[in-house]
């Protein structure tokens, strides 16, 4: 009988607010959405971060000429190796003759753009030194250094694009938590007034209902599930827009960057596993909401 009621007075409280109720959906499904972003940004973020052992790295390569005259770096090549070693600031030096770093090149590209892979001779990619810096904050000044190196081509820092990518992370994730702030604000105001409003609608019948010795929780019930609903069908909202995002936007932004390697994907499995977070998270959040407005604006 209990179970019975507190349904019926749930459905007539989501009718008889209906259009409060669908904004609130709305803005839970966007504040949660914002939120959820901003999640999978941290988490590629710190999953790409075990990318760049590499961030203290210069990639050096050879003139051309060099490196076909040279391959085994032991004249003009082992010169600028000796060089390499003893500029200040170098830990190690690497070596990869012309056919390695070609190697290297194919498995690199062979996946992600064999179209490239095929218009690219063996012969087109020289030889390159790899360095491994001993403060990898002292790269500006290594990099001046080498620049006072004959025989070398071009100077690829590692650190430097990597910076780039990371700092659009970075700026999406702010953004999105920014937006969550503001919209979870939002939905919390909402939350408060649809509870106050739907409590004094019914008034007369709650206070009816505790004179006759109904529990506070008991009538208190119902507005709270009222809230819940709504944050839960936002929340599989979220979760929704989500996916929708990561198919139309997000796999298409970062194309380039999952081709290249540069950050982890972000899966549908990822956007699953966070999927129960954000329903509880937003279930907890307005059940809260409402009760705390319901103990301190209606006296029944």
């Amino acid at each position: 009988m209990a179970v019975k009621f507190i349904a019926s007075e749930v459905g007539q409280g989501l009718r008889r607010n209906l259009s409060m109720t669908l904004a609130m959906i709305i803005t839970t499904a966007v504040a949660l959405a914002m939120l959820g972003a901003g999640v999978l940004v941290v988490m590629t973020a710190s999953a790409s971060q075990v990318k760049y052992d590499y961030l203290n790295e210069f990639r050096v390569y050879v003139d051309r000429s060099i490196s076909l005259e040279d391959p085994d770096c032991t004249s003009a090549c082992g010169e600028i190796r000796e060089e390499l070693e003893a500029t200040a600031g170098v830990a190690s030096v690497e070596y990869k003759n012309p056919q390695e770093t070609y190697e290297e090149f194919v498995d690199l590209f062979a996946s992600t753009d064999p179209v490239l892979v095929e218009s690219t001779s063996p012969d087109a990619l020289g030889s390159r030194f790899t360095l491994t810096l001993e403060d990898p904050t002292r790269a500006e000044s290594v990099a001046e250094a080498l620049g006072g190196v004959t025989g070398i081509e071009i100077v690829q820092g590692q650190g430097e694009l990597v910076e780039r990518v990371f700092s659009v992370l970075d700026g999406v994730r702010n953004a999105a938590f920014a937006v969550a702030v503001v919209q979870l604000v939002a939905t919390v105001l909402l939350i408060a007034n649809m509870t106050q409003i739907a409590a004094y609608t019914r008034r007369t019948a709650l206070g009816i209902m505790r004179l006759v010795g109904a529990s506070r929780w008991y009538t208190e019930l119902p507005f709270v599930l009222e809230a819940v609903i709504a944050a839960v069908v936002g929340a599989l909202l979220a979760v929704g827009g989500l996916l929708a995002a990561k198919r139309v936007f997000l796999d298409r932004v970062l194309a380039e960057a999952y081709r290249a390697n540069l950050v982890e994907r972000i899966t549908t499995n990822d956007i699953l596993l966070l999927a129960p977070v954000l329903v509880v998270a937003g279930a907890l959040a307005s059940a809260l909401t409402a009760w705390v407005t319901l103990r301190i604006t209606v006296r029944h």
